[in-house]
């Protein structure tokens, strides 16, 4: 639970401005479907490509990977944005496809589950600075 509306968490999500704000500060988004947003880490030893599949404003996000990062290839991540009875925005996501539980899944899905954190403390103006600062 998020306490903003639904269209800041969604700017979070879908601007440069607002993956620099939680995610990476190496990053380059344009929120139009079809376009490739690119989050990148240590010095970009890794870049995540990340093709913009749909864009519903203040509801969803859904983002498919297309770089060759170790599990990430093909994979699905969802943002599905609703508003609880108290006004804050809910955030539901998931992300999905890979071929096994095996691996850096583990770490990946922990890895969400600290971004989530970073996300609702950015968008509630906390401002904890990105996970990984280049």
């Amino acid at each position: 639970m998020i306490n903003a509306t639904p269209e800041k968490v969604y700017e979070a999500i879908t601007t440069t401005e607002g993956i620099k704000g939680w995610w990476s500060t190496d990053a380059k988004v344009e929120p139009q479907v079809g376009s490739i947003a690119e989050v990148a880490f240590y010095n970009r030893q890794a870049v995540f490509q990340l093709h913009i599949d749909r864009l519903e404003s203040g509801k969803l996000v859904e983002w498919s990977a297309q770089h060759d990062m170790p599990a990430w290839k093909g994979t699905k991540m969802r943002f599905e944005l609703s508003v609880n009875e108290n006004g804050a925005t809910i955030v539901n996501f998931n992300h999905s496809g890979f071929e096994s539980m095996e691996g850096p899944y583990a770490m990946i899905n922990t890895t969400w589950g600290s971004l989530m954190y970073i996300l609702k403390h950015y968008v509630e103006g906390k401002n904890p600075g990105a996970w990984h600062q280049a």
